[in-house]
């Protein structure tokens, strides 16, 4: 992965800085796989146990890429929409089919951005995994589909036992396999692409 700084904005920069040392030292993070990440623009997607996944996701990629991620629409009052769209963050209507955060999602990874996708769609309940699992959803296989971008597995582990620092583990995987998707019906395609994508998190997230 290039080292160029592209599509960083000062506020990510500045935040990132400040809470490295906090993460790396403080939750002894440790990152592996980073040399799976391709060079343009793709999807990542990762399981989700904690609001704050994406840091961890994110932080091994500094200075040189900053991470783009859906959030609730609600959310961007006049106070808080030039800390998320500098944090990297777009609106999303929760619970609805938002065409328009799909396409700022894949016109996002088609100019080189890097956009993170959790297709759990919401934090895992304690046992929620155990008891049935957490369902997924399409929308990171519709986005690098759509954008004919790779998609790109990840997992995250520690995150929910913050107040024991750590350790924080990441885990990045190589692109999914999706030739042979490409071109087909979207909605089955995303299924299977889906499909594909939850099997190789599951065995990233086993292998931290």
């Amino acid at each position: 992965m290039g080292r160029s700084i592209r599509f960083v904005s000062p506020l990510y920069l500045f935040a990132a800085a400040i809470s490295w040392p906090f993460v790396k030292v403080g939750f002894r993070l440790r990152a592996r796989g980073i040399e799976n990440l391709p060079e343009g623009g793709f999807v990542l997607a990762a399981n989700h146990t904690s609001n704050f996944d994406p840091w961890p996701l994110g932080l091994p990629l500094f200075p040189g890429r900053q991470l783009y991620f859906m959030a609730k629409s609600e959310l961007f009052n006049p106070i808080l929409k030039p800390f998320l769209l500098g944090g990297g963050a777009f609106p999303v209507r929760r619970g609805e089919a938002d065409v328009e955060a799909i396409r700022s999602a894949v016109e996002f990874v088609q100019s080189g951005r890097v956009v993170v996708m959790f297709p759990e769609g919401t934090r895992r309940k304690k046992g929620l995994r155990k008891r049935h699992g957490a369902r997924p959803h399409s929308g990171a296989a519709r986005i690098a589909l759509a954008a004919n971008a790779p998609l790109v597995p990840a997992a995250i582990k520690g995150t929910d036992r913050l107040t024991r620092l750590g350790p924080l583990r990441v885990a990045y995987g190589s692109p999914i396999r999706l030739d042979d998707l490409r071109g087909n019906e979207i909605a089955p395609a995303a299924r299977d692409a889906t499909e594909r994508l939850m099997a190789a998190i599951a065995e990233l997230e086993a292998s931290l």
